[in-house]
């Protein structure tokens, strides 16, 4: 079957395709449009469809929309039910279910050629439980692999357990609205001065920070239930600490006591969560984990230490961006299909030498093709350069992976403060370490490989003081190992680097400014380059060198 997906409804529009069970695009509509998380300067985020992305895909496999078997829509408006049902005040609730609704009528509008009689709805949850279980590599020992979904809401729900036996979903609880550890996250996020439904990832950065004086008070509103579920009951937050003001740069203790009370319980009551889930599910080795949750790589470094099972993937795509992805497999899967695991994040657009090197002569940039740009970037690097580094498809997911990514010297402290400076945010804000997948296990304590960032490592004695730029003030790190096969360049790049100061990490962080999605195309890295203090511009086998400009 020829599947397109559509997440369409609440924030991270995206699309992806599956061609006979096989990946073979998937994007975010943020990186054609370079509206963050596709959102229009309106309050609600759904009238952005992801029809760039949609049609990029398509192009991408040389189909046109009436090629389509099927377009499987992320969300079931037949599970909606009034937000007054729910407990919830979202004044936006009949106006989703009313989209969802006449969703067909959009997608065909948007896609001319399209049969909107092939649109399937997909629930939200579901979805997330196949951009995961269904897109997660086999290992060894692994069959039967038990799927935990954790965000803000679907349709009329926050949460799915269940297991997937040969390819099947098998649906053990859920839990409906208004409970959700999503939206307490966001309440917290929020009350923090931050964006909610975007910036949770601050929250769990700055909970380092503090000490969860408030623990006790967040375990009697916040627990799981004997039947897999859980309650969130009301938490009064301007009682434990003022709101702070987004416009503030300042943080004080109680913000940080307040993140940390937060973080510590979600820890607390996912591992209760997957216990019970476990035991269900009949005792399965794998995990899989999706939904917004997910991306928090504190609870999910939690979770793969203290709980039951011995494997634990997650989507890297784990937001609503991913259930584009997921809905896909998912009808792909209930057709008969047999869907092949995810091969990568780097799914998105990628440009032939010739249409770099074109972009670099229409900017009428001096540039070189050295004959090695892993040598040329390490180079740069060991010398405490900042790296602009572009190469092949970009990254399906919020995480730069190496193909998207601002690079920078481990062994310099202040280069935290440099990159956050040239990002614009907020100085308490982490950077992450890129490393070879043999070296990682020298260095770091934890889930290995880590090939996407989606869980924090200790990092080992001997190690702190040598790369401080890349440990957070816990001494963990969230890292990113590379497979040399994978990833031939970066491989290169990191032993070049070691050879040149000893140091087998790199420093990682996303290709972007404050406020933008992250670099796509090869015009947003050139934006990029000529607006912030970078020294050197990878793209794909071409350099550009800040120094030759003047």
């Amino acid at each position: 079957m020829r599947v397109l997906g559509i997440n369409a409804l609440f924030h991270d529009p995206a699309a992806a395709l599956l061609v006979d069970g096989v990946t073979v695009a998937a994007a975010e509509e943020e990186r054609f449009s370079r509206r963050k998380h596709g959102k229009r300067p309106v309050p609600f985020a759904a009238w952005e469809l992801p029809e760039l992305a949609a049609t990029w895909c398509l192009k991408q496999a040389g189909l046109r929309p009436a090629d389509l078997d099927a377009v499987a829509y992320s969300f079931d408006p037949s599970l909606c039910r009034p937000a007054e049902q729910l407990g919830l005040r979202d004044p936006w609730d009949w106006l989703r279910q009313e989209y969802a609704q006449r969703a067909p009528t959009f997608l065909a509008t948007a896609l001319p050629g399209l049969d909107p009689d092939i649109v399937r709805f997909v629930p939200h949850h579901v979805a997330h439980a196949a951009s995961s279980a269904l897109a997660a590599p086999a290992r060894a020992g692994v069959r039967d692999r038990a799927v935990l979904v954790l965000d803000g809401r679907g349709e009329s729900a926050s949460h799915l357990s269940g297991v997937y036996r040969d390819g099947r979903l098998e649906p053990l609880a859920t839990q409906t609205l208004p409970h959700s550890l999503g939206l307490l996250y966001e309440d917290v996020t929020q009350h923090l001065g931050f964006l909610r439904s975007s910036d949770e990832f601050k929250v769990m950065a700055l909970a380092s920070y503090g000490t969860p004086r408030h623990l006790d008070l967040f375990r009697e509103a916040v627990y799981a239930t004997p039947d897999g579920g859980f309650r969130v009951e009301p938490v009064a937050l301007d009682a434990l600490c003022k709101a702070r003001d987004p416009d503030s740069e300042e943080f004080a203790t109680e913000h940080a006591d307040l993140a940390a009370s937060v973080q510590k319980r979600l820890e607390e009551v996912l591992l209760d969560l997957t216990r019970w889930l476990h035991d269900a599910a009949g005792g399965p080795t794998g995990l899989a984990l999706a939904g917004g949750v997910a991306l928090n790589c504190v609870a999910n470094a939690y979770l793969a230490e203290h709980g039951p099972f011995e494997d634990v993937w997650v989507q890297p795509a784990a937001g609503d961006a991913g259930t584009a992805l997921g809905a896909a497999m998912h009808v792909a899967s209930t057709a008969g299909d047999g869907v092949s695991p995810m091969p990568g994040a780097d799914l998105g657009r990628g440009y032939s030498d010739e249409q770099l090197e074109a972009e670099l002569r229409r900017a009428r940039l001096p540039y070189r093709r050295p004959s090695s740009v892993a040598d040329a970037a390490a180079e740069v690097l060991a010398a405490d350069g900042v790296v602009a580094w572009y190469q092949g498809r970009s990254e399906f997911g919020p995480r730069a992976l190496g193909h998207r990514s601002l690079l920078a010297h481990p062994g310099h402290l202040r280069n935290v403060e440099r990159l956050n400076d040239v990002k614009g945010r907020e100085q308490f804000r982490p950077v992450a370490p890129m490393v070879l997948a043999e070296r990682a296990g020298d260095i770091f304590d934890g889930v290995l490989p880590s090939p996407y960032m989606l869980f924090t490592h200790r990092v080992r004695d001997g190690w702190r003081e040598r790369i401080p730029a890349v440990v957070h003030v816990d001494g963990t790190a969230r890292i990113q190992t590379v497979d040399g096969g994978r990833e031939p360049l970066v491989a290169a790049m990191l032993s070049r680097f070691e050879q040149l100061t000893g140091l087998p990490v790199v420093v990682n962080t996303s290709l972007n400014t404050a406020g933008r999605p992250m670099v796509d195309s090869p015009q947003d890295a050139l934006e990029l380059f000529g607006s912030a203090p970078v020294d050197l511009l990878v793209l794909g086998p071409f350099t550009v060198t800040r120094a030759e400009l003047a």
